[in-house]
């Protein structure tokens, strides 16, 4: 079993415009896939460190000089690249979500395809998990975890129903829960709906959303003057936050202008959305939802 299949392998790794003596960072290490190609075009002087934060991936790492795999969180990026006396980098290349492994391990609880303990961390050492949103979170949380992480409009409901049931007992399993949401699966959209309520937990579990913005916000400082941040997003929520921070340097609001009407931002996009081929997708379903966003640091 592949561990990840890297999803616009080309593309993203193109459009990092490797150097090579330059200094890259892989923020979603995985299966190695996206760092492999780093590393075959950096030279002997070039460097690659890789965040991830799934103990897994650790098995995956690989055998090069030049490389140096960190198994932390990447909101931490800044904090770990300066122990390493990393202080600026030629390229980021992010690519969020979650990997095939981790889908395909049913004891992790992330796929609708198994009946698993609610889990759903990314990294074991987090706190909380799948059974403690699940079992724990007040109806106001629930509800809004669902409606704002899944784009589902009877949030309400569901919480209200999960609430009902754990009050007969815990909820312990994915089957469980998907039981105690049966009467808001038709079979027609079961799968549909089931991927967006393990998503919303999924992502409550794993901040994802905070992450990603802290990450996001890093990456301008630690980008040197012409360096490239190229990142994957699967859903609209990543991708929002990765095409206004583009635009913006920022999530909400709008840039200050100066005294001429200009804007200060610190970064240009790089050509237009990028996504999968009808060839790609065929050969991994799994990419197409996937969506490639490149920038470079004024």
């Amino acid at each position: 079993m592949m561990y990840h299949n890297p999803v616009l392998l080309k593309e993203s790794i193109d459009g990092l415009a490797v150097k090579e003596d330059g200094i890259y960072v892989d923020v979603t290490f995985g299966g190695g896939g996206h760092s492999k190609e780093i590393l075959k075009r950096l030279g002997d002087k070039g460097k690659l460190i890789a965040f991830d934060q799934d103990e897994d991936a650790l098995a995956n790492a690989l055998d090069d000089d030049r490389f140096t795999l960190i198994n932390e969180n990447f909101r931490y990026i800044k904090q770990f690249l300066k122990f390493y006396g990393i202080r600026k980098v030629d390229g980021i290349l992010a690519d969020f979500g979650v990997s095939s492994h981790q889908f395909d391990i049913a004891e992790r609880g992330f796929s609708t395809r198994f009946d698993a303990d609610l889990d759903m961390r990314m990294s074991k050492k987090n706190q909380l998990s799948a059974h403690d949103v699940v079992n724990n979170y007040a109806f106001e949380e629930l509800r809004d975890v669902l409606f704002k992480y899944g784009d589902l409009r009877s949030g309400g409901a569901m919480a209200n129903a999960i609430i009902a049931q754990r009050e007969q007992s815990p909820i312990q399993t994915t089957e469980q829960l998907k039981e105690a949401l049966r009467q808001f699966l038709p079979k027609s959209k079961e799968h549909k709906v089931l991927a967006q309520i393990y998503q919303a937990i999924r992502i409550e579990v794993n901040q994802e959303i905070v992450v990603i913005e802290e990450f996001l916000m890093q990456t301008s400082d630690l980008l040197d003057k012409g360096g490239r941040l190229s990142a994957i997003s699967y859903h609209s929520l990543e991708d929002r936050l990765v095409k206004r921070f583009i635009r913006a340097g920022l999530f909400e609001g709008e840039p200050e202008k100066d005294f001429y009407g200009n804007i200060d931002v610190p970064f240009k996009k790089v050509g237009g959305l990028i996504v999968p081929s009808r060839e790609e997708i065929q050969k991994n379903n799994r990419a197409r939802s996937a969506k490639l966003r490149i920038a470079e640091r004024i």
